[in-house]
């Protein structure tokens, strides 16, 4: 229980004409750079060196062995000076990582401190030391040299970044729990360690837990840990042309229902648009839910069943159409969606017309109740993820989005785009699109592409109205738009949408990102399980 200090008697005081010197401490002025180590700074490096280093473990780099390390990596050694004065530091070499291995040792990998194994042409960047003056430290210096290191590393276009560290505060604890237990504590911060904790806390992960790493381990356990950074930019072979994009440009087409006389009427509207978006250099354009319904129009003394299985003649034509208009104007196009009507079976169907000449397609898996008591629309069973030339991508036509086991599935295959073409007669009805769109991009951590149509249909059963408002949905983080919307449309205007989409954005948000969604999934509690045809 805490006690309470007796209060004082207040006392008057006679004001002092005389100026009083202030009580405060004098702040200490700094002037911080981050720069290449040079040979002249030998001298405060070893300073360095002998304060954090005893002689049981080496002391300083003799001059020669600093001299080596500056001429054969001068990028990787970096210092950060206080008024001239180098005060932090950290010494680096490239490796190929695949030669020496998990269970090599520190005196093995380095080599010394000449490091001898140091290999230009090496995948991995090695992290030999890293060490801050005693006076200096707090401030948070040893987070810039890893920051420093991991700029370095992106630039240089290395797979990853390897550390060595002792766990010192595992030696309390040796008798009682194993590495691994205690390593996993530290993880849930149950425990602190002075060199795992901060290093988890810049983003490694550990690699493997190995023993005797460091030699003569006088007074520390003989445990240590490998951890890893791995570089979410890496590629693995530079390209000069065809290179995998980094930056994905999409076109939306909001497209207007309107009266048509013709097959030829139809495709002239069709290709008008992706003249259009494809003038932009789009990689993308994707076209609504059942775009070419103004076609039932010549159907209109059927009944609903009959007309659209009528219309799903057209189907073969259309989608040939598309495969060229791809080809002529260097754009892959996700073709909305339409009927097909095959053994006596109707689907409705998405196709992707590459710019490569080749075509695929993903049926609608989930006939809405209309779809089914107004035509007999059957779903599909198939779920596909497709690889393209400007990324790998997913499609769910309309009410497939609604179901979020569909687009985790092929998050969980690798997609970075989902495209879903709808159609919608209400306002109502478009925002459940909207808002599970929305979701999908937020929990899966992709982009998510919605494309509707506008206007209405005099005298065409079940078709005759629309509600769209297009959009291009995104994460909801620091990288993105706060509210998640890359761009949307005017509702019910026809017009198009065009997007840059920036795929290393969302490999920065699925490891960086203030919340990790995919990452952070409890597998050992659930999983999902995809039991349709193989895609």
């Amino acid at each position: 229980m805490a006690t309470k200090t007796p209060a004082k008697k207040k006392t008057k005081t006679k004001k002092s004409t005389t100026p009083r010197a202030s009580s405060k401490k004098k702040v200490e002025s700094h002037k911080l750079e981050i720069r290449n180590t040079r040979i002249s700074d030998y001298d405060d490096i070893k300073e360095i060196m002998d304060y954090v280093y005893s002689k049981d473990f080496g002391g300083a780099w003799t001059k020669e062995e600093f001299e080596t390390q500056v001429n054969l990596f001068p990028e990787g050694q970096i210092s950060i000076e206080d008024n001239g004065k180098v005060v932090a530091a950290a010494i680096s070499m490239i490796v190929d990582y695949g030669k020496h291995g998990d269970r090599h040792t520190y005196q093995s990998i380095t080599g010394g401190g000449k490091i001898p194994n140091h290999n230009p042409n090496g995948d991995t960047l090695y992290g030999v030391d890293l060490f801050v003056h005693p006076k200096y430290q707090g401030l948070r210096l040893g987070r810039r040299l890893y920051d420093a290191r991991k700029e370095l590393c992106e630039n240089l276009n290395l797979r990853r970044i390897i550390i060595g560290g002792w766990m010192p505060g595992f030696k309390k604890y040796d008798s009682e729990l194993t590495p691994q237990k205690y390593v996993n504590l530290v993880k849930q911060k149950e425990l602190y360690d002075p060199v795992l904790s901060f290093q988890l806390a810049n983003e490694f992960h550990v690699r493997r837990i190995v023993t005797n790493y460091f030699p003569d381990n006088k007074g520390s356990s003989s445990f240590a840990i490998l951890l890893e950074w791995n570089n979410i930019y890496y590629q693995e072979e530079e390209k000069l042309i065809g290179a995998e994009k980094s930056v994905v440009r999409v076109g939306v087409v909001q497209w207007q229902m309107r009266s048509v006389k013709s097959f030829e009427d139809m495709r002239n509207q069709v290709e008008f648009f992706v003249d259009s978006v494809s003038g932009y250099n789009a990689d993308f354009v994707i076209f609504p839910e059942f775009f070419y319904a103004p076609l039932l129009t010549q159907f209109n003394k059927m009944n609903a069943s009959n007309a659209v299985r009528a219309l799903a003649d057209f189907t073969e034509q259309m989608k040939n159409a598309f495969v060229e208009m791809a080809v002529s104007y260097n754009i892959n196009i996700i073709a909305g969606s339409m009927f097909e009507y095959q053994d006596q079976v109707l689907r409705n169907v998405a196709y992707l017309c590459r710019r490569d000449g080749t075509y695929d397609s993903q049926y609608k898996l989930h006939a809405t109740p209309d779809e089914v008591s107004y035509w007999g629309v059957t779903g599909g069973d198939t779920l596909k993820v497709f690889d393209t030339d400007a990324g790998r991508i997913g499609i769910l036509v309309c009410y497939d989005v609604e179901f979020p086991e569909l687009p985790r599935i092929l998050a969980e295959r690798g997609i970075d785009i989902l495209f879903v073409p709808y159609y919608t007669d209400t306002k109502n009805g478009y925002l459940r699109v909207r808002h599970c769109a929305q979701a999908r991009a937020v929990e899966n951590e992709i982009y998510v592409v919605i494309s509707g149509s506008v206007g209405n249909l005099p005298n065409v059963e079940n078709m005759d109205i629309q509600y769209a408002q297009s959009a291009v949905f995104t994460p909801c983080d620091f990288s993105f738009p706060p509210e998640g919307i890359a761009a949307e449309a005017t509702p019910n205007t026809e017009m198009t949408l065009i997007a840059d989409l920036d795929l290393n954005l969302l490999k920065e948000v699925r490891i960086q990102g203030s919340v990790n969604n995919m990452h952070d999934r409890r597998l050992d509690l659930f999983r999902l399980d995809w039991l349709g045809k193989p895609s």
